[in-house]
């Protein structure tokens, strides 16, 4: 068992503590999963990320190899006219094997031509360093894993850009020209790097506009030494705000209302096909074939029998146990598929028809929202948004609806001077 270096202030602080990718992690703190989920879409929230892995792909190989064995198209990903990935931005996709099941999802970040940052799931670093090592033969490529090397921790929120304001050297140059799924700074984990992110006592960062909550927000990368310091000092920046430490409960449930996966969850050991994340993949224009070669796609196209990933929201908070024995019922009653994730969001809430969220401009006056289940089933029968079917566990049955959108009004693309 794995701990992040943040693990003996969690324990300090009353986090009740479980077992999550290798590593022991936090899952909530005294004030509660529900406080820290409404925190978050409010004002802002903290999480200890160190357990994520992250693996530098470099050399002058670097590009063809990345097309070869990550889905998304390098070349063509950036923007509505889908430009190439350049340095200061990111792109997320998936790592397949020669079946096209998912190995792990990850987000790529081009540091310069020829340099490339791969962020992936706990645990996930020797699995995937090695899966690229295994694939780079003879091409003029190296692939470091500095697994536990890195610091990472995220301040997400409406609120996250006024705390980092207050904990950086240069907000206004760093905030400028920052938009979603960019970065600036960089930090290669063992020593500063002339072009990265300062804070206010002089430690360089990377800062990312990225995050798994789906709300305004950062992530930030360090030397794994320098976490706890610029925890303290994020933590007293955001006195004035509100800053709530966060667990990976609240995570979980945030994560699913944004309509974000849990890898080897909700994509996993099938066909990465037919789910609510395949723009992931390198379609062409009319989705019959892909615009490049990739690890897995040969699988992919010779795919004869589907299996369907939605997204559901329930009609009151209720939930059932995620898993294999969990079954999707249709309206004929039959069985179709099972749940894959059951969470409760406590942000939202049906009026009527609609379901709105305590950030939603539009919401009716006096909105309080109980909360609503929601996730995310696997089924072999095509379904379409506004279908009903019931999902049933040992304990419970409850009617679900089948919808192509989750918790409304989410934050995380605005721009960064629409939230100072």
């Amino acid at each position: 068992m794995r701990r992040t270096p943040l693990h003996t202030w969690h324990l300090k602080h009353g986090a009740n503590m479980a077992l999550f990718g290798g590593y022991e992690m936090p899952l909530w703190y005294p004030s509660g999963v529900k406080w820290e989920h409404l925190a978050v879409l409010s004002g802002a929230g903290m999480f200890d990320t160190s357990h994520m892995a992250v693996i530098m792909v470099e050399g002058p190989g670097a590009l063809d190899f990345l097309q070869l064995c990550f889905t998304k198209n390098l070349n063509a990903c950036i923007g509505k006219d889908k430009g190439p990935l350049v340095p200061g931005r990111s792109v997320y996709g998936v790592f397949l094997n020669d079946l096209g099941h998912v190995i792990d999802d990850a987000i790529v970040s081009q540091v310069s031509p020829g340099m490339y940052m791969v962020v992936v799931n706990a645990g996930m670093g020797e699995p995937i360093a090695r899966h690229l090592e295994d694939r780079a033969g003879k091409v003029d490529v190296e692939v470091h894993d500095l697994t536990d090397g890195i610091g990472k921790m995220d301040i997400q929120g409406p609120l996250s850009a006024k705390i980092l304001s207050r904990m950086l050297r240069d907000p206004k140059g760093v905030f400028d020209r920052m938009p979603y799924f960019s970065f600036k700074g960089f930090f290669d984990g063992t020593s500063p790097l002339a072009d990265a992110v300062r804070l206010s006592d002089g430690t360089p960062i990377m800062l990312s506009r990225t995050g798994y909550t789906g709300e305004f927000g950062f992530e930030l990368f360090m030397n794994s030494d320098h976490i706890g310091r610029v925890w303290d000092m994020a933590l007293e920046a955001g006195t004035d705000f509100g800053l709530t430490v966060c667990g990976l409960a609240a995570r979980d449930s945030l994560r699913t209302g944004a309509l974000l996966p849990l890898s080897h969850q909700d994509i996993g050991h099938w066909p990465f096909l037919n789910n609510p994340w395949d723009f992931a993949l390198s379609f062409n224009n009319d989705k019959t074939g892909f615009t490049k070669r990739f690890v897995g796609d040969e699988a992919l196209e010779k795919r004869s029998d589907f299996e369907y990933t939605y997204p559901f929201a329930g009609f009151d908070l209720r939930k059932v146990a995620p898993g294999d024995s969990t079954i999707v019922i249709d309206s004929n009653g039959t069985a179709i598929g099972t749940v894959l994730t059951c969470v409760t969001e406590m942000g939202i809430d049906r009026v009527g028809d609609m379901i709105y969220s305590i950030t939603s401009p539009d919401r009716p006056e006096g909105f309080r929202p109980r909360g609503l289940s929601c996730g995310f089933v696997k089924v072999t029968k095509k379904l379409t948004c506004g279908d009903t079917v019931d999902l049933k566990d040992g304990r419970r049955t409850i009617p679900v609806l089948i919808v192509d959108d989750i918790r409304p009004d989410r934050t995380a693309r605005r721009a960064i001077k629409d939230m100072l």
